[in-house]
């Protein structure tokens, strides 16, 4: 299975590209990972609905750019669907029992994603009803791949 990451925004911090490193070779027993980032917008202190909503756009223009025709997409959101982890588990290795080789994970920056993205979304997914860096976000949703991979595997794992 192609597992892709398109992500809003460059790291910047060592500790936070560790963890993308370690967790990336970690995958890669079990996956062919991909992570692709596209430019952040600068979102002006105070900005207006109207220029979060152009940054949203501009943003998801970029990304939608990079996703492939045949990929299952997952959009993390805030009011997506809560999982724990089997169940997430179970959500990735169905998705290959039916067919989907190649699944497309976006992480949007620091003021969400764009109406066009999430229309083009097959699953919304959230971690938490709480709000988390989109750089932290990234080795969060890493760890949960990997974990999900182990459980489908039977190999043990911290719960």
């Amino acid at each position: 299975m192609k597992v892709t990451l398109i992500t809003v925004g460059k790291i910047k911090e060592k500790y936070l590209k560790d963890a993308i490193a370690e967790y990336s070779k970690r995958l890669s027993k079990y996956c062919k990972l991909e992570i692709l980032e596209v430019a952040d917008e600068k979102t002006p202190d105070c900005a207006s609905p109207a220029v979060e909503e152009q940054i949203r756009q501009k943003e998801g223009e970029r990304i939608l750019k990079l996703v492939k025709d045949d990929a299952y997409v997952i959009t993390l959101e805030i009011g997506g669907n809560l999982l724990d982890s089997v169940a997430f588990s179970q959500k990735i290795e169905t998705l290959g029992i039916q067919g989907s080789s190649h699944i497309t994970f976006i992480i949007g920056g620091s003021i969400g994603l764009g109406k066009e993205v999430l229309q083009r979304s097959n699953f919304a997914l959230s971690f938490s009803k709480m709000t988390f860096p989109h750089q932290l976000m990234r080795v969060i949703l890493l760890e949960q791949i990997y974990r999900g991979y182990r459980i489908m595997a039977g190999e043990p794992y911290h719960k």
